[in-house]
């Protein structure tokens, strides 16, 4: 399997917007290139950038950098966090899993957790602005 779909070139009813859809479904990364505005070659590529089923990019960096796959330039040490955390039940939740496993994939942790999507969703965001949490490529989450 795939990391992500790039869709280079295609028309308004083209095969590679069905692929599109299924990477879509499938919780995949989905890229693509824009192209001239009337061009029928690009006409598909800019409606699924048009409708935010997936990411510009114009350049293999891009595509490289939205995946985590640039080589990262050194950096200052990171802050340590705090050690004392007010978490909520579900934010606790979410974390008491994420201890047991290294890496878990976005699906799994809703089904371990059995929160709703939202909820989840929401306690993952708040643990990533704390720093608690990482979001890697592919919707997998692990501790910082």
């Amino acid at each position: 399997m795939s990391d992500a779909i790039v869709v280079i070139e295609t028309t308004k009813k083209g095969g590679s917007l069905i692929t599109a859809e299924l990477g879509n479904g499938y919780n995949k990364d989905v890229y693509a290139i824009p192209g001239r505005p009337g061009d029928t070659k690009s006409e598909g590529c800019n409606e699924l950038i048009k409708n935010n089923k997936a990411a510009l990019i114009t350049c293999a960096d891009d595509l490289l950098e939205n995946m985590g796959w640039k080589e990262q330039k050194k950096t200052s040490p990171k802050k340590q966090r705090q050690l004392f955390i007010e978490l909520t039940a579900d934010e606790k939740t979410v974390v008491g899993i994420l201890q047991q496993q290294e890496n878990i994939h976005i699906d799994e942790l809703y089904f371990k957790s059995g929160l709703s999507s939202s909820a989840v969703a929401s306690a993952l965001l708040t643990l990533e602005m704390q720093s608690v949490v990482v979001s890697l490529p592919g919707k997998i989450y692990k501790m910082a």
